[in-house]
């Protein structure tokens, strides 16, 4: 609830206090990447950085990884509520990753630090890490066909890595002897205690600034801050009840279902209420969520389409309500298998944004790639008996915007990470990237072109490698909105040395050789509008770019081009004619494989 603002607050402190924090929660996040051992933090930026008031409530966050916006916050409520704050000492240092226990899943280790300026608690710092590897059956912690959280990895609850400054010599070894690839592990979590320093010291020099207790009164106004603005932006939407519903390939098990999302969202006044309600309950495999990694999509949303410009803590999160259905898939049980939740993370988005643009027409995007891919492997290398374990996180497009053509091959939503350069991956594993390129007529035809995916093939060079394939939208497609077309869907194939390719499904496990290739086509975003409307000098500009075929623009957008040039009356008559075949746009999605409404 908000609290009226003190009327002594000086606006411009409030600013510099909002500002150092969020400096501080970036300083913590590039000693995170700096200082990492592993390829997944260094280059592809999966990990995030936060700071938390003494009560417990996040006051920053560094600008990294939306998919953690919802699930550190958990993370700190369950550290509280195992080490009440009167129990803390300075010099203690809490870990977990247990999905069931504060968690989310298992790869994903939580690290807080309390902060005392004397006897007195003034903050937490937090950082969270993708570690490589937690242990379990498969290379990477994610067996996609995993039935049971028990053969994700190690568990690890709520516990003290540090106590007033002594490290936990057994905790570090359970978790050495645990893990395929320890130093890289052990290395990353001292990153993050190192990261937890810097923020600790970021923390100490404010408060001896301003004081604990004027830090602890502009901190508590700017949650309530973040509340009111976002109540503001709420009370600027229309009243209303908006409804979408979205698929998966399959949970990793059952390759043939498909998997249901469903989402009302319901604004009422200064409130949003987000019901999963008629969503499936929870499957055999592993991409069921917790309520934690759920909350990350609806955050997301909250921030980015109904205010971006609000201070990022958790005041903007009070407004919202979400119903989750216990033992759905969005709010599993245990023992339930949860490594591969991200793909349903990403989908919460597409149908949070599905939902939305009823009542925001002309100012969210169509859909993006939707986790077209994200892929472990590992092995031993026989050049150096070497262990090793890497990961693919695969971009494709971003959805066309109201204005603009959609972003080719980024990460979008949640997701924020970036590739790992093919020189880094060759250089520490052995593998090749033999090409990697823009797959051209991936990205939804619209007035707004849907961003490009890409073209990639990897070869494993020596040993065997134990590949875990999580992949989404091959049997779906990221949706155009108000006459756009669907992106691309993806799809790979891996074609075993000297036997016939296999298509293979978006979701498996399997061994790769030397001589062996998996090539992948990661999916386009959606467009938006009428691909008739698209300047036709742009179409050509797509052509010659290699981005569009003439084959396309020809079919979809209605453009003749011979040679560089535009045919300008040949493309005046075929866009008359191509619509009146098709007739007046009466659909504002078009779901590709699922059908247009």
């Amino acid at each position: 609830m908000i609290e009226t603002p003190h009327q002594t607050l000086d606006p411009i402190t409030l600013e510099v206090v909002r500002n150092k924090l969020d400096a501080v929660a970036d300083e913590m996040e590039i000693t995170l990447l700096k200082s990492s051992h592993s390829a997944i933090v260094k280059e592809a930026l999966d990990a995030s950085a936060a700071i938390f008031d003494a009560a417990g409530d996040q006051v920053a966050q560094a600008a990294a990884s939306p998919i953690h916006l919802g699930m550190i916050i958990p993370a700190v409520q369950r550290f509280v509520e195992k080490f009440p704050t009167h129990t803390m000492r300075d010099g203690d240092v809490y870990v977990l990753n247990d999905p069931f226990d504060g968690g989310t899943h298992l790869p994903d280790l939580v690290m807080t630090m309390p902060v005392f300026a004397g006897d007195r608690l003034i903050a937490m710092v937090t950082a969270i890490t993708h570690h490589q590897d937690m242990g379990g059956r498969s290379p990477g912690s994610t067996p996609v066909d995993a039935r049971e959280i028990y053969q994700e990895g190690l568990r690890i609850p709520p516990l003290k890595l540090y106590d007033e400054g002594r490290l936990n010599t057994t905790l570090m070894e359970l978790i050495s002897r645990n893990v395929r690839i320890p130093d890289v592990v052990i290395g990353d979590i001292f990153g993050q205690f190192a990261a937890c320093h810097v923020g600790k010291k970021g923390m100490l020099s404010l408060a001896e600034r301003l004081g604990p207790d004027t830090l602890a009164t502009y901190t508590r106004e700017l949650l309530d801050r973040a509340e009111r603005l976002t109540r503001q932006s709420l009370e600027a939407i229309p009243d209303g009840t908006y409804h979408f519903v979205d698929y998966l390939d399959n949970d990793g098990v059952e390759l043939d279902r498909l998997v249901r999302i469903e989402v009302t969202a319901t604004i009422a006044g200064s409130e949003l209420t987000v019901d999963f309600t008629g969503s499936d309950s929870q499957v055999a495999g592993p991409i069921n969520c917790v309520p934690a990694s759920t909350l990350s999509a609806v955050y997301y949303i909250v921030k980015v389409a109904i205010d971006p410009d609000v201070p990022n803590n958790a005041g903007c999160y009070r407004p919202v309500h979400v119903v989750l259905p216990e033992g759905s898939i969005v709010n599993a049980r245990p023992p339930a298998a949860v490594n591969s939740r991200s793909v349903v993370v990403r989908r919460i988005v597409d149908c949070l944004l599905g939902a939305l643009n009823q009542a925001l027409p002309g100012r969210l995007p169509a859909a993006s790639n939707g986790h077209p891919l994200v892929m472990s492997m590992g092995g031993v290398d026989p050049a150096d008996g070497r262990t090793y374990v890497t990961a693919e996180i695969g971009a494709g497009g971003m959805g066309a915007r109201p204005t603009k053509d959609g972003v080719e091959t980024i990460q979008t939503d949640t997701s924020n990470a970036q590739n790992i350069p093919a020189e880094a991956l060759e250089l520490e594993f052995p593998i090749r990237v033999a090409h990697w390129r823009l797959r051209d007529d991936s990205g939804g035809a619209g007035q707004f072109r849907g961003g490009l995916g890409f073209e990639k093939r990897f070869e494993v060079l020596r040993g065997a490698a134990r590949v875990s394939h999580r992949g989404e939208r091959h049997r779906t497609a990221p949706w155009g909105l108000f006459g756009g077309g669907a992106g691309a869907s993806a799809k790979s194939l891996l074609l075993p040395d000297g036997e016939a390719p296999v298509l293979i499904p978006s979701k498996l496990e399997f061994t790769m050789h030397p001589g062996d290739v998996l090539d992948v086509w990661t999916t386009g975003g959606g467009g938006y509008g009428d691909p008739l409307e698209r300047a036709p000098q742009a179409v050509l500009a797509d052509v010659l770019d290699r981005k569009v075929s003439v084959s396309s623009a020809r079919i979809d957008y209605g453009v003749v081009i011979e040679g560089r040039e535009v045919v300008e009356e040949a493309t005046s008559a075929l866009r008359d004619e191509l619509r009146r075949k098709r007739g007046p746009i009466t659909w504002r999605y078009d779901r590709g494989p699922l059908g247009r409404e």
